[in-house]
């Protein structure tokens, strides 16, 4: 095994969980387990994104060609991602997770205890998931199938990377349209039965 390669299974590890982790969330329906649950993501959304950091900066401080060095390379894609889930994407789930655990200790309504907190997980699960993808190509190279050096793959390859960022997007937007709606406060018998009002 390349030693750089044990150095960027275990970022991409710890991306892949929190992705995996963010996804199954907006199917919670028990508040406190959504709080647990928020906790285990923030905990890995941090430790993602120390790990990456701590690999970039060995690779800048260190000299030649060693594994360190290797990896940091192999992580540039991730570092875009890994910015918007320090400065977005932790922030919403330490509201999520506060949330959850208002409504955990407080009684509502179950409609609203189930959806309330979750429409936020949306555009916070996004960064998580797009940061383990780009994961995958550095672990594939280091695992010794140079993409980069393969004619006629690396625009497939871009354009396949491309269109499942595209994907995720796109199916994020929809759940948070979905849980929105389902917050949103319903029109009372009395509102409805009268009518408009007109002058």
């Amino acid at each position: 095994m390349e030693s750089q390669l044990t150095i960027l299974l275990p970022i991409a590890a710890v991306w892949l969980a929190a992705g995996v982790l963010a996804d199954g969330l907006p199917r919670l329906r028990d508040a406190r387990t959504l709080r647990r649950r928020t906790g285990w993501l923030l905990a890995l959304a941090l430790t993602g994104a120390a790990l990456t950091a701590v690999t970039l900066t060995g690779g800048l401080l260190s000299a030649g060609a060693t594994p360190v060095d290797r990896a940091a390379a192999g992580l540039i894609l991730t570092i875009g991602p890994a910015l918007v889930v320090v400065v977005c994407s932790v922030r919403r789930i330490r509201r999520l997770w506060a949330g959850a655990g208002a409504f955990a200790s407080a009684p509502a309504p179950p409609r609203r205890t189930a959806c309330a907190p979750r429409r936020h997980i949306p555009s916070s699960g996004l960064p998580l998931q797009v940061s383990a993808l780009t994961t995958l190509p550095a672990v594939i190279a280091a695992a010794g199938a140079d993409l980069g050096a393969e004619p006629g793959v690396t625009g497939p390859a871009i354009t396949v990377g491309a269109l499942a960022v595209a994907v995720i997007g796109v199916r994020h937007a929809l759940r948070h349209s979905r849980l929105a709606e389902r917050t949103r406060p319903a029109a009372s018998p009395s509102a409805r039965a009268a009518g408009p009002l007109h002058v």
